[in-house]
């Protein structure tokens, strides 16, 4: 299968979820524990809503990062060796990118609050971490080999 096919499919695997994901929370669930809670958050900034204070201009910023990392992805070749990982992140960036332009904020909701509070974040959150932890694991093992 093309590297090409392998994106698109990952991209918009991962898309489709997060945007259902949060449909359901946006139409009102929500469930609570006494360690997990399932609400519905707007974040108006980025992880632990740092950088809210940009506003308007965060998503626009974004979407210029997003584009620069795409263009080392496709100059580094990581496109071509890692399309699935490079999908699921990109997937799950434009969809918190998507929430700025259609909501107030990115939909977040899930709140871990046991032994000690943790900010709200969402599956897209999730997918972001599992790429680039996948994507240094990657990187680390091919340098232990040279």
């Amino acid at each position: 299968m093309k590297w090409q096919v392998k994106f698109l499919l990952a991209f918009s695997f991962i898309f489709i979820i997060d945007q259902g994901i949060k449909y359901i929370f946006l139409n009102g669930y929500r469930w609570d524990s006494s360690w997990l809670s399932l609400i519905l958050v707007y974040n108006k900034g980025v992880a632990f809503s740092m950088f809210a204070f940009l506003e308007e201009y965060l998503k626009y910023i974004q979407i210029f990062l997003l584009m620069g990392v795409g263009y080392y992805f496709y100059k580094d070749r990581l496109f071509f060796k890692h399309p699935i990982l490079i999908g699921i992140l990109f997937g799950a960036g434009i969809s918190n990118i998507f929430d700025r332009f259609i909501h107030i904020g990115v939909v977040d909701y899930i709140y871990y609050h046991g032994l000690f509070d943790f900010a709200v974040f969402n599956f897209a959150d999730v997918m972001i971490d599992f790429s680039v932890g996948m994507m240094i694991l990657f990187y680390m093992k091919n340098q232990a080999k040279h």
